[in-house]
C-alpha cells in the first residue's frame, strides 16, 4: 500500500507554522531546493507541496490524505471534508468592509452594489441569506484597495489586526466568520491508522502550546490556597521538601494566565516560581 500523503501550503508564514508543528510532532522531513515532494522519516508518510487554496480540493478529491489549510479556503472550495484538528494559529475574520464615510448600515443596505471579493461562494450565500442580491467582482489578489480605484462599493476579506484597513480608510461592516488554520482528513483514506497516529501527535502540540509547567515552593500552611490558584490539568505535583514546613509543587498552567497567576501564588507567600515551556504533551 502506498505512503498516507499530507497536503502542506508550499510557501508564506503558514508552510513556515505547518512545517514547524510537524516537526514538533516527530513528523521529520527534508525539503530539496523547491521540490514538491518530501518522505517523512520515521513513519510511511509522503508530504506534497501545494498552493494553499488548492488543498481543500485535492483532499476531497482523494489526491491527498490529509491537508493543512485555513478554514476559510475549506469554506470557500465548499467541500466534503473532515476537520481532524484546529491548529491554534492563522486565526482571522472573514469581514465586509465599506469606506469609513459610507452610510451603508446593514449587508441588505448593499443590494445592487458592486462587491470585490476572493472568495464568491461565500459572499453569494451571505448576501442571499441577507436578501440582498449583488454585483460580485471576484479576484485572485487584493482587494482592499478595490473601492479606492472605483471598482466596488464594498469589499470581502480576511481581517487580523485591521491595520490594512485603517491604512485604506475602511471600516468593517460585519462580519461573516471567524477561522483558523485547521488539519483536514479525505473521508475515504485507506489509511486511518497512519491518520489518527499523526491527529494525536499534533493534537499533543497544539496543547502544548496553550499551557506552561510552573513550580513553586509554599508553606504546608498555604497549600490549600495554592492549589484553589493552581488545580492544574487534573491536580498539582505536590513533594516535601527538607524543610517540613514547606512543600514544591508542580502543575500545568493556562499559558495566558500565568503572569497573574505567579502574582497570587507570591501574594499568598509562594517563592522559587519557574515557568518552563511544555513543547509536546499527551493528555
Amino acid at each position: 500500500m502506498s505512503n498516507l500523503r499530507i497536503g502542506l501550503p508550499s510557501k508564506g508564514r503558514l508552510a513556515e507554522q505547518a512545517a514547524s508543528l510537524l516537526d514538533q510532532a516527530g513528523l521529520r522531513f527534508r525539503r530539496q531546493d523547491r521540490s514538491l515532494f518530501a518522505r517523512v522519516r520515521e513513519l510511511p508518510v509522503d508530504i506534497t507541496f501545494l498552493r494553499t487554496d488548492d488543498i481543500p480540493l485535492l483532499c476531497a478529491e482523494g489526491a491527498i490524505d490529509m491537508g493543512i489549510t485555513g478554514g476559510d479556503l475549506i469554506e470557500e472550495a465548499n467541500v466534503d471534508l473532515t476537520t481532524r484538528l484546529s491548529l491554534g494559529v492563522g486565526k482571522c475574520r472573514l469581514s465586509v468592509c465599506v469606506p469609513e464615510e459610507s452610510s451603508v448600515k446593514t449587508p441588505a443596505d448593499l443590494a445592487g452594489c458592486r462587491v470585490a471579493t476572493s472568495f464568491p461562494h461565500v459572499s453569494k450565500q451571505f448576501f442571499e441569506s441577507h436578501g440582498a442580491k449583488i454585483h460580485l467582482v471576484p479576484l485572485s489578489g487584493s482587494v482592499e484597495i478595490m473601492i479606492s480605484l472605483g471598482v466596488a462599493e464594498a469589499i470581502i476579506d480576511l481581517v487580523q489586526t485591521g491595520s490594512t484597513l485603517v491604512a485604506n480608510r475602511l471600516r468593517v461592516l460585519t462580519d461573516i466568520g471567524e477561522y483558523e488554520t485547521v488539519l483536514v482528513q479525505n473521508k475515504e483514506t485507506r489509511h486511518a491508522e497512519t491518520a489518527n497516529r499523526i491527529v494525536r501527535r499534533l493534537e499533543g502540540v497544539v496543547i502544548a502550546r496553550a499551557w506552561s509547567l510552573l513550580e513553586y515552593n509554599v508553606p504546608r500552611g498555604k497549600l490549600s490556597e495554592a492549589e484553589a490558584i493552581t488545580p492544574g490539568f487534573n491536580s498539582p505535583t505536590v513533594n516535601s521538601l527538607e524543610d517540613a514546613d514547606w512543600c514544591a509543587v508542580q502543575v500545568m498552567v493556562k499559558r495566558k494566565n500565568v503572569i497573574d497567576v505567579m502574582d497570587r501564588l507570591e501574594a499568598i507567600g509562594a517563592t522559587a516560581i519557574l515557568e518552563t515551556d511544555i513543547a509536546n504533551c499527551r493528555l
